[in-house]
């Protein structure tokens, strides 16, 4: 049976696609052979050709060979987004070993915990983070430090203050296990060298997961899966040299990573990075660097949608605004639009399937409130709660479990976690959700934030949407909290617009009117902020932890 989403493709995705069976830095090295003159990246108006960029990568490669490094060695990247993260990605992998990306906002704590776990053995960073780093030469594996500054990669004059900046951070740290990224990759290979071919099935990233759900897990992405993702992105975007990509999203982050970095790399296209997302600084670099697409997730467009000026940037440079890694409210999608009239294109993924694996098609029919259908090769349904062994039929509520050339090879040293992740080659998302008759799916929750009131199944979303329609709310969540009468009850966080106010009794009043009594909050917290996660995303961990220690 012809599965439904098909027949929604546009004309120029194909159903499937022949997926090469190459190493992941082959796709950079091809990119610099077909367009070396390109500009690949452009940090803050310094612009490095696909030539420059393959050509480091190639240096700092050597160098990792002539440090000791072994194939399938791990090499930590404490780094934001910037040219550096890019050239050591790829580096990394031509000398045969196993990028581990970091986020540079964890604690040391969490950091050791990612490095012994990986048992990295050199670590990448800025300044910034530089005594941090050295202080994790003591507690883990760790057997060196390569340091490089934001300063080598921005224009003059902003490299000169950025340069005086991070020397004073670097100052009085023991560099006696630190060498520079200059250094690494100061030499040429000689002539006669050739980066190390993998099997395609090998390991090439080891992403560990945000750790919303509990203890952070190392995911296993090889070089088939890698590239796989790329092509389908590349096709599902009809991505073309001629296109380029804000890369706001950190690259430490699956979505980052795969659509921000290795697809426009793919497509030879254009990458505009920000280390950081500042909502005007966003705004100021697409109005001079023209991106054709950017990637983002709900709360950036949040904190647009309160841009009392926003209307005076040009933002007519944008095809499209991908956006996923958590739900958007149709809410959001509509002010932001009605603002710029830019398109935003809801999708989804998630870093055991490398990343975007749906998304609304780019031309074709949009349905709001779905996270679109199946990219190329990716095939999804939805099975039964309970067992997870049965298949639902379209508009039922279950588990969406899919299969696609790109899922991980399982959990770093974690193999009871992945035979319960993977089940017969499906993967088990825990997200709840449904498929329509025209085969688009939709996310109600996620398995582990549903909320059970009274042997009543309610899915926070389902609460959250309605909130955001309150003219007087920002931003919010909804939790389930222990009640001794009901088994759990609602609780919201709530943020409110600038200027306004509102009582408890007020917002429960607005849930009565539209909602079914079960589904009604019993409590409501305002706050001026809510705890997020490096991409945006609230953390309802966080919410529910101070709850249970309240």
């Amino acid at each position: 049976m012809m599965h439904p989403w098909l027949q929604h493709y546009d004309p120029d995705v194909p159903h499937h696609i022949d997926y090469p069976r190459i190493p992941l830095h082959q796709i950079l090295a091809e990119a610099a052979a077909e367009a070396g003159n390109r500009v690949c990246t452009n940090f803050f108006g310094r612009a490095l050709t696909y030539d420059q960029i393959h050509d480091a990568a190639r240096r700092f490669a050597w160098g990792l060979q002539q440090w000791g490094l072994q194939p399938g060695d791990r090499v930590g990247l404490l780094l934001p987004n910037m040219p550096q993260f890019i050239i050591a990605y790829y580096g990394i992998l031509m000398a045969g070993g196993v990028a581990a990306p970091l986020n540079p906002l964890y604690t040391e704590n969490e950091l050791g915990f990612q490095l012994s776990d990986a048992g990295s053995r050199l670590l990448i960073t800025i300044p910034m983070f530089l005594e941090k780093a050295v202080n994790l030469l003591a507690q883990t594996a760790l057997e060196g430090v390569v340091v490089t500054g934001l300063s080598e990669a921005l224009p003059f004059p902003k490299n000169w203050a950025m340069g005086l900046k991070e020397r004073l951070q670097a100052r009085g740290v023991d560099k006696s296990r630190v060498t520079s990224f200059a250094r690494m990759t100061a030499q040429s290979p000689p002539a006669d060298w050739r980066p190390h071919q993998p099997d395609p099935e090998d390991l090439a990233v080891l992403i560990y997961s945000g750790g919303t759900t509990g203890v952070a897990k190392g995911i296993m992405l090889s070089h088939f899966a890698l590239v796989a993702n790329a092509y389908q992105i590349r096709a599902w975007g009809q991505l073309s040299p001629d296109d380029s990509i804000l890369a706001v999203l950190p690259f430490f982050h699956g979505f980052g990573m795969s659509v921000t970095m290795n697809a426009p790399i793919l497509a030879r296209g254009g990458i505009v990075l920000l280390p950081r997302f500042k909502r005007r600084e966003v705004l100021d670099a697409i109005q001079t660097h023209r991106p054709t697409f950017m990637v983002g997730v709900p709360t950036m467009f949040v904190a647009f949608n309160h841009m009392p000026d926003i209307d005076k940037y040009d933002l007519t440079s944008l095809k499209a605004i991908y956006v996923g890694a958590a739900p958007l409210t149709e809410a959001i999608k509509t002010e932001f639009e009605r603002k710029t009239g830019a398109r935003m294109i809801e999708g989804y993924g998630l870093t055991e399937a490398v990343t975007a694996i749906m998304a609304n098609p780019y031309q074709g029919m949009h349905k709001v409130g779905s996270i679109g259908i199946p990219f190329s090769d990716v095939v999804a349904k939805i099975v039964d709660l309970d067992t997870g062994e049965r298949d639902l039929p379209p508009g039922e509520q279950g588990e969406i479990v899919l299969q696609s050339p790109t899922l991980m090879l399982g959990y770093w040293n974690r193999p009871e976690a992945t035979a319960d992740a993977i089940r017969d080659g499906w993967l088990y998302t825990g997200d709840v959700g449904y498929m329509d008759e025209d085969g688009y799916f939709y996310i109600t929750d996620r398995k582990k934030d549903i909320i059970i009131v009274g042997g009543f199944n309610v899915f926070p979303r389902e609460i959250e949407e309605v909130l955001y329609q309150h003219p007087k709310v920002k931003e919010g969540v909804a939790i389930g909290v222990p009640d001794d009468f009901s088994g759990e009850r609602i609780k919201l966080f709530v943020v409110l617009k600038e200027g306004e106010t509102a009582t408890e009794e007020e917002l429960i009043a607005w849930f009565k009117e539209r909602l079914a009594p079960y589904k009604v909050p019993a409590e409501v917290e305002f706050r001026t902020d809510l705890p997020k996660s490096a991409i945006g995303k609230i953390l309802r961990k966080e919410l529910r932890r101070e709850e249970a220690g309240a």
